[in-house]
């Protein structure tokens, strides 16, 4: 029986305690209609209730296996929007919290990216020497302006990989909206610093003379992280100090001299793996999220490994954190109630645009 939508601000006043078992309720209620897919970064309250948990690569490949009718993202905007673009149309895809979106992937908008096409194809053929690579933390119109211009879509676990696919199309890239994970991928494949340039956007042939523009191999867009940005040198020297046998691994987003001084540098899927398998009582630093940070830490307790957070102060990732107890009750009841919100659809034309770089990157993956 249908019934009518229940509005969210009847869950406001909820106890996180209570909206734990009516989650539970729920996903007991809809059973193999329903899905849950989790980020790593996710805040345990609600990543407790993933069926599958992973990074944006992980996550992508899982969702061409679902048959659930429901999918539930606890991620953020771009995330749902990839799920909903690899996904069946009979399939629908549910955000908990609209306004869960990534301060990176605001960086970059599509007139900004279309501008800079322009005034690069005043210095070069822009379709016949460009590649365009997105990364995954971007909108789906991002993704759809690259399967339109011959490009495709990164994660931080094939960006390098994903970068010499691009190399064999053309012979400069312009990847955004991350300048670090470009940097720390073009290094690692031995491309010179001063060959990849940060190219800003709001500035006239983006800040870069014409020599500078014929010289570069791959153009840095002009955004970051808030989250990874945060991380410092003064943090891995402090914990080398206090802990001369310990090791450092970073997620890519960091900036360069944090990476460059890491042990260890790879996407969150790499961390959790290269710290799970470490030797017992080993000791990490660790330069991501917190929410991930906080729970490898206590999952190796267990084995007597120390994990400790990189930066002094707190680096969640606030808009991961809108998906809580009461966003995802709220958005489960509904869908019991079979009135589902916040359902994401990409348009149909940005989608087969959009699914064309998905496709060439999880083939080059």
């Amino acid at each position: 029986m249908q019934l009518a939508q229940i509005k969210f601000n009847t869950f406001e006043s909820i106890s996180d305690e209570d909206c734990q078992q009516r989650i539970i309720a729920a996903k007991n209620k809809l059973g193999k209609n329903l899905v849950i897919l989790g980020h790593h970064y996710q805040h345990e309250s609600v990543y407790r209730h993933a069926d599958y948990t992973g990074d944006s690569l992980k996550l992508s490949r899982v969702v061409e296996s679902l048959d659930a009718k429901y999918i539930v993202f606890l991620g953020v905007h771009f995330m749902a929007e990839v799920a909903n673009i690899l996904s069946r149309p009979d399939q629908v895809t549910i955000l908990p919290d609209l306004a869960a979106g990534c301060s990176m992937a605001d960086m970059a908008n599509l007139s900004k990216v279309e501008r800079s096409y322009r005034e690069l194809s005043k210095v070069l053929s822009f379709d016949e020497v460009v590649t365009p690579v997105t990364y995954i933390n971007s909108a789906a119109d991002l993704k759809a302006f690259c399967g339109e211009h011959g490009g495709i879509v990164c994660t931080s676990t094939n960006a390098t990989k994903i970068i010499k696919w691009s190399f064999k199309q053309r012979e400069k890239v312009l990847f955004f909206p991350d300048q670090n994970l470009g940097r720390w991928s073009g290094h690692k494949m031995g491309i010179p610093l001063d060959e990849m340039p940060v190219w800003d956007p709001d500035l006239p042939l983006g800040g870069l003379t014409e020599a500078e523009i014929k010289k570069a191999k791959i153009f840095l867009w002009k955004g970051h992280c808030a989250v990874h940005q945060m991380f410092r040198l003064q943090n891995i020297e402090r914990f080398r100090q206090e802990h001369p046998d310990g090791k450092v691994i970073s997620h890519p987003e960091c900036p360069f001299e944090v990476c460059a001084h890491s042990d260890y540098v790879g996407s969150t899927e790499y961390i959790l793996k290269t710290v799970t398998e470490a030797p017992r009582a080993s000791k990490w630093l660790v330069g991501t999220e917190l929410n991930l940070v906080n729970r490898l830490a206590n999952q190796m307790k267990a084995e007597d490994k120390l994990v400790q957070f990189m930066s002094h102060v707190i680096c969640e990732c606030s808009t991961m954190a809108r998906i809580d107890p009461q966003h995802l009750a709220w958005c489960l009841e509904n869908i019991v109630n079979n009135e589902p919100v916040n359902i994401i659809k990409v348009p149909e034309d940005e989608a087969k645009l959009a699914k064309l770089t998905l496709d060439r990157m999880l083939q080059v993956s």
